[in-house]
């Protein structure tokens, strides 16, 4: 089987983008209150906003906020945008939750430590100013889709460990305490999966992420997680290296009893299907509670990220679950 390139990719997500977010958003919910574009780095970049959705009315007081839910797209770290999950979003608010809808820098020209930058500082807008739309900045629930979630995955783990924090450089924006959950549709959490023959996506998506890291020769390219942390498997000498790197990218290799509980949704139609099989197993051996809705290959609308189309009635059981899951852990 051949793998898919970077630069296919790139091409299939910029054909459909326009196809997608017509179809995934039509029909829109009237019942909410919608805020687009904030900035929230301050520096005007369309990759450096967000929105933020509210039931309508007037913000609660104090004892009335509601938990926040911050989701990050999908789009294989170097496409996609926010606007293609705004009925997405809604529909999780009709659940009864503020959310906060994000937009990032991308690869290839970006790697990881600056979308994990941007990510960071999302949340720290949101820890600041969540009040204001009613929403509770010491309740939140991270979550993503595909490579979106990877990245609230990732995030969580570098706020619950100090030592992914440090290798990325980054300052956690928000307690670790403040992260009540996580939600994951169909994510990248386990780059194991890309070393293994038979794999989809090229092992340039695991490069353009760590330049840096891949290429250096000191420790931070080469040092594992502490003991305890499952490592990658054995491969040529050549790919050691990227190996290495690659366990700084897998948020399955960051786990321990401290993690916040995980609403997991895939497919066996999914091409990271194992790779969250792996997770929800590595976190039960750490005794941290898991929700999983897994869907056989018979069921023929679960296809990778089928929860963005709200015309389906597996997504609109995602929802239900969802809303269940943010109402129990925040």
């Amino acid at each position: 089987m051949r793998r898919v390139p970077v630069w296919t990719w790139r091409l299939l997500m910029r054909s459909v983008s326009a196809r997608e977010q017509a179809r995934f958003n039509a029909d829109p919910i009237i019942t909410i209150s919608y805020t687009h574009d904030v900035d929230y780095a301050g520096d005007g970049l369309r990759s450096h906003r967000l929105d933020v959705l509210a039931p309508l009315g007037v913000p609660p007081a104090p004892g009335g906020l509601l938990p926040v839910y911050v989701y990050f797209h999908g789009g294989g770290w170097t496409s996609g945008d926010k606007a293609a999950l705004t009925k997405y979003c809604a529909n999780q608010v009709l659940g009864g939750m503020v959310v906060v809808n994000v937009n990032y820098r991308q690869a290839p020209r970006f790697h990881m430590g600056h979308v994990l930058e941007d990510a960071n500082a999302a949340l720290a807008w949101v820890a600041a100013n969540i009040t204001d739309y009613g929403g509770d900045p010491g309740r939140l629930v991270l979550g993503g889709d595909s490579a979106g979630g990877q990245i609230a995955a990732l995030l969580t783990a570098a706020t619950l460990r100090p030592e992914l924090a440090a290798h990325y450089s980054l300052k956690p924006a928000v307690a670790a305490a403040h992260l009540k959950g996580l939600v994951q549709h169909c994510s990248v959490v386990d780059f194991s999966v890309f070393f293994e023959a038979g794999f989809v996506l090229s092992l340039n998506f695991v490069r353009m992420l760590v330049p840096a890291a891949a290429n250096a020769t000191g420790p931070a390219a080469t040092e594992l997680p502490p003991a305890g942390g499952r490592r990658l498997p054995t491969a040529h000498r050549a790919g050691a290296r990227l190996m290495e790197a690659a366990a700084f990218l897998s948020p399955i290799e960051w786990l321990d009893g401290s993690h916040p509980p995980v609403f997991v949704t895939t497919s066996e139609r999914d091409y990271f299907y194992q790779a969250n099989l792996n997770f929800m197993d590595r976190l039960r051996q750490h005794d941290v509670p898991v929700d999983a809705l897994i869907y056989p290959w018979d069921s023929a609308n679960t296809e990778h990220t089928w929860q963005q189309d709200y015309h389906y009635p597996e997504s609109q059981e995602v929802y239900r679950r969802l809303h269940a899951f943010v109402r129990g852990v925040a």
